[in-house]
């Protein structure tokens, strides 16, 4: 009987193939199964062995290659042969990624697991657009919430009358779709509608576009930019740091960290 191989759920980062861990590269090197997500940079796949089998199982709006239940048994069945997989997820896997979910399939079915955390971009994003999410003065606390919920759920389950005054700053994955409704609840539960808003898309990699305004003028800026996911909004006064932090879309001067990584190895 064959022993069961083991699976690694990595988180790829937001975007930026540099901002891959090195504990993620080594599982890659490694990996004899990649299944990957719809944002993965083709940079990544091409990280793990050639003879890897690369199995695609991207969401995006409306357009599902395969359910969450395919995509757990797909990581058991492939596991149960011996294979050593790498479940390449964006951003961290255990921040709105669903990793806790295949977590629990893999424990449930006895598989062998390691949870490899990623960079999320619910902090690099703003990074990468200049915008601190905390700073001296202006913001100490924040909070990462999904735009995108559950649709099985009905009612909305995100707290926004306690989130729009309870901290400084606010970062919203998933949420432009929403944004209207989001703004409505932010504005009625009291935060001003002078309150700074960033609105990121493509963020940390070379598309990276930013769309600056407030609560009061927000939605009719995203209407007018057309603007389409992946978005990551920022709410608060940080964003105000952004006109002299804005290093990423001012200067590439810099060789990226992908190209730095390019060829390098950390298995012994």
């Amino acid at each position: 009987m064959t022993a069961p191989g083991r699976v690694f759920l990595v988180g790829a980062g937001p975007g930026d193939p540099g901002l891959l861990t090195l504990k993620g590269l080594a599982a890659l090197e490694r990996a004899e199964v990649v299944v990957y997500d719809h944002l993965i940079s083709r940079d990544l796949l091409d990280l793990a062995p050639g003879s890897a089998e690369r199995i695609y199982v991207g969401k995006e709006v409306g357009a599902h290659s395969r359910s969450q239940e395919e995509i757990n048994r797909l990581l058991v069945e492939r596991a149960l042969r011996g294979k050593s997989v790498v479940r390449l997820k964006g951003g961290d896997p255990f921040v709105f990624g669903r990793g806790g979910e295949e977590a629990a399939a893999l424990a449930e079915a006895g598989v062998p697991f390691e949870v490899v955390p990623g960079v999320s971009s619910a902090v690099a994003v703003p990074a990468y657009a200049g915008i601190p999410l905390t700073h001296r003065g202006l913001s100490s606390s924040f909070a990462v919430v999904t735009g995108h919920e559950d649709s099985g759920k009905g009612e909305p389950s995100v707290d926004w009358e306690g989130l729009a005054t309870a901290v400084d700053t606010l970062v919203v994955l998933m949420g432009v779709r929403t944004l209207p409704r989001i703004v409505t609840s932010l504005l009625a539960h009291g935060r001003s509608a002078e309150t700074p808003v960033a609105l990121i898309r493509w963020g940390t990699t070379e598309a990276q576009q930013t769309i600056i305004g407030t609560l009061g003028d927000i939605v009719g800026k995203a209407e007018a930019a057309r603007l389409e996911p992946p978005v990551v909004a920022v709410i608060g006064q940080v964003v105000t740091l952004r006109e002299h932090l804005r290093w990423f879309e001012t200067s590439l001067a810099a060789e990226p960290l992908a190209a730095a990584l390019a060829g390098h190895s950390v298995i012994g």
